[in-house]
């Protein structure tokens, strides 16, 4: 093995979901990193093979030759151990919200509480590779993006830099996403009985996934409206955005920009003009799929973006972020 990986909150779903991808990946070897004492939510299967643990300390990091550490933990958890783990000379790639704005005023405001840590949240490198992909190569800490805005920047940023959008209409982004992305925690609004036969709305105008949107697209708080919703489905994320487009654009045009900023991209799929993307098509891989359809009499187009919220949305978009910092064929472990 080339590398040794070390994974901390790997109980949750995108750690589990690490787990899975980092043990097919033929270049490294991951090691569970134990931060809390409660004992693994399931009994461990006869047989199976016994996966190395060692304890989240910067001492065991050093032992272990650990070259990236990836923060499957909430962002409070990620601010009290990313120093730790640099200071021992792993890299970290974080999972949570933690490093992902630019300002603690930013953080402060969309996840109402303070920041502990506003030197690395300067430092982090926003690890969105098709458009970052230079920055996270030399950089010491990736904060990995969130589920929807990797869904809705991929299908919004293209066409807002082509200059094909009407602005002034605005953007309305129509998210649904399976129960998985609110964690492993439970609680009464993502248990069985709430969920199931169920579809609702939350954080209306204040997802703390709005700012992220807004950082990597370019438009402003006001051009922009997004609705999150909970599908009762384990996994899965698709955005329907609506837009207006200048005059004289068309579908073929949409996905002429697409094929031109996506051209060697090996996690983008477009589908031809009319043909759009559903959750089956992307479920536990790391594409993000873009289909378009557009009304030309009057200008309105419609983008649907899925991706699989614990893959590209996750764990699979860190692994591809861990293959920039190390070097890797950007693929590996994923395909």
């Amino acid at each position: 093995m080339d590398h040794v990986v070390g994974i901390v909150g790997y109980r949750g779903y995108s750690g589990a979901e690490l787990v899975r991808i980092l043990n097919r990946h033929t270049h490294v070897q991951p090691v569970l990193l134990d931060h809390r004492d409660d004992p693994p939510a399931q009994p461990p299967i006869r047989g199976a093979a016994l996966q190395p643990h060692a304890p989240c300390s910067a001492e065991a990091v050093r032992a272990e030759r650990i070259s990236v550490v990836f923060l499957a933990t909430p962002p409070e958890v990620s601010m009290d151990l990313a120093p730790a783990m640099l200071a021992a000379g792993a890299r970290v790639v974080d999972l949570s919200g933690a490093f992902r704005l630019r300002t603690p005023a930013a953080y402060t405001t969309w996840y109402k509480a303070p920041h502990t840590q506003p030197e690395l949240l300067a430092e982090a490198a926003y690890g969105l590779p098709e458009f970052c992909r230079e920055r996270i190569a030399s950089a010491r800490l990736i904060a990995n993006p969130g589920c929807y805005p990797t869904a809705a920047n991929l299908a919004i940023r293209p066409l807002l830099d082509a200059g094909v959008v009407d602005r002034s209409a605005g953007v309305i982004c129509d998210a649904k996403s399976g129960v998985s992305g609110a964690g492993r925690k439970p609680s009464l609004t993502t248990s069985f009985c709430e969920v199931t036969e169920n579809f609702a709305a939350y954080s209306v105008f204040y997802h703390r996934h709005v700012p992220e949107v807004l950082m990597t697209s370019g438009l402003e708080e006001r051009e922009f409206s997004f609705t999150a919703q909970l599908l009762p489905i384990a996994r899965g994320i698709l955005e329907t955005i609506y837009l207006r487009l200048l005059n004289g654009n068309n579908a073929a045009r949409l996905l002429e920009i697409y094929e031109k900023r996506y051209a060697g991209e090996p996690f983008v799929r477009l589908y031809e003009a009319g043909n759009l993307p559903d959750l089956h098509a992307v479920a536990r891989t790391n594409y993000c799929d873009i289909g378009v359809t557009v009304d030309a009499s009057s200008g309105r187009a419609v983008v649907v973006s899925a991706i699989d919220n614990l893959v590209k949305g996750a764990a699979g978009q860190a692994v591809q972020n861990m293959n920039l910092l190390l070097g890797y064929p950007e693929t590996e472990g994923l395909l």
